[in-house]
């Protein structure tokens, strides 16, 4: 539906902020827009622009629309171990797979070297040697300054804090899925800062009037975007490969603490959502930021996590051209953190995950999941946007 001139959203039944619609509204009148807003159900309050929107630009992209954590996103594997096979309590899968990854701020002692967990371990090393090589040549660096080295390879198979997690789910059938989101850590956080500052540089020079500030863009031809689009690249493929060393990490840690070998299936998604690319839409090729969005283009397998207590989806895209062969990222916030704190207790966050193996302590009540909008409101109103091939309920979650 038209939500207002310039925008196509998939909001119905879904309240949206009021601030929310500010920057919608903010976002569709730039004028570098390449095609309306697609506005997904998740949508809220974001830096500049709405979590939950994709935005089509042509010879420009906006650095705080990407976001400061550039290509996260979600990976999600299906084992052949079944509900049946798991013990009756999930403490000790848990702590081991807190074990076998670092959560919050904390990072790897030394560098990851996988080989020597596995035989796809190999892949996953040639994949960081073929990362470390390229960021030797990142000519956004000069702007960065001094970076440090050690934390960027040590946090590579890390969490992170605030919404990232792991999860065993179990799906429809009672098979036992690992599904974990995070992304870039924190160089991707780094370069993202350094382009928004490029970017309000920039339209400061120009004389750009803005609605806001973090709406400032980069100029295709300009130094600047080049090194900015470099180095979002880089930091996308960091963030995927974070995803899949985490992935590898626990599934090991899995197998020793069953005690048997634990099989995968061919059903394996990662897949970005806070990301630009450049792709070809109406005719055109344009560049498009999902911002809290997934592709969903006719076919590609996606996820959709709800909340810590309750249900997540494996989907598959419709290829719907006017969401840009989008869908949402998640069910989405309906109340800041600070709200959540306020609104929420230790006995609401035990009621609310009842039945998920998770921390259930006051550095967790911000991720409630009453402080989330409903997933399945969220499901039915892009019914046009994706199919579900699996319904996935957590059972045990690691929060950063």
């Amino acid at each position: 539906m038209e939500l207002m001139k310039n925008v196509q959203a998939w909001t119905e039944g879904v309240a949206v902020e009021y601030d929310a619609l500010q920057q919608i509204r903010n976002i569709s009148g730039l004028p570098i827009l390449a095609g309306h807003v697609a506005v997904m159900p998740d949508v809220h309050l974001g830096k500049g622009a709405t979590v939950g929107t994709v935005i089509p630009t042509r010879g420009a992209i906006i650095p705080a629309a990407v976001g400061v954590d550039i290509g996260r996103g979600m990976c999600a594997v299906r084992t052949e171990l079944t509900a049946q096979q798991l013990p009756d309590s999930l403490a000790r899968v848990r702590h081991a797979f807190e074990a076998a990854v670092p959560v919050g701020f904390d990072h790897h002692d030394k560098v990851l070297n996988p080989t020597h967990e596995g035989p796809h371990g190999r892949d996953l090393r040639t994949k960081m040697q073929a990362l470390y090589a390229r960021f030797e040549d990142l000519s956004i660096l000069a702007v960065l300054g001094r970076t440090d080295a050690r934390r960027i390879w040590r946090q590579l198979g890390t969490l992170g804090g605030g919404n990232h997690f792991i999860e065993l789910c179990l799906d429809e059938a009672g098979a036992v899925w690992v599904m974990l989101h995070s992304g870039s850590r924190n160089i991707g956080k780094t370069i993202g800062e350094a382009a928004i500052g490029m970017a309000r540089e920039a339209a400061v020079r120009a004389g750009v009037a803005l609605p806001d500030k973090d709406l400032a863009w980069l100029n295709e031809g300009t130094p600047a975007f080049a090194q900015y689009v470099e180095a979002l690249q880089w930091a996308q493929d960091y963030a995927a490969l974070n995803r899949e060393l985490m992935l590898f990490r626990v599934l090991n840690a899995l197998r020793a603490t069953l005690g048997h070998p634990v099989a995968t299936t061919k059903e394996a998604v990662n897949c970005h959502h806070n990301y630009a690319t450049v792709e070809e839409h109406f005719g055109s090729k344009v560049w498009i930021t999902r911002k809290g969005a997934v592709s969903a283009r006719a076919g590609q397998l996606g996820i959709i996590p709800g909340s810590m207590g309750t249900r997540s989806y494996i989907v598959q895209g419709k290829g719907n051209p006017l969401a840009y062969c989008s869908c949402s990222h998640g069910a989405g916030r309906r109340m800041s953190r600070a709200a959540a704190k306020r609104l929420f207790d230790l006995d609401a966050l035990a009621q609310q995950t009842d039945g998920v193996e998770c921390r259930k302590d006051a550095g967790v009540i911000d991720e409630i999941p009453g402080a989330y909008k409903d997933i399945d409101t969220v499901m039915a109103a892009q019914a046009d946007l994706v199919d579900v091939v699996h319904t996935l309920k957590q059972v045990l979650c690691v929060k950063g």
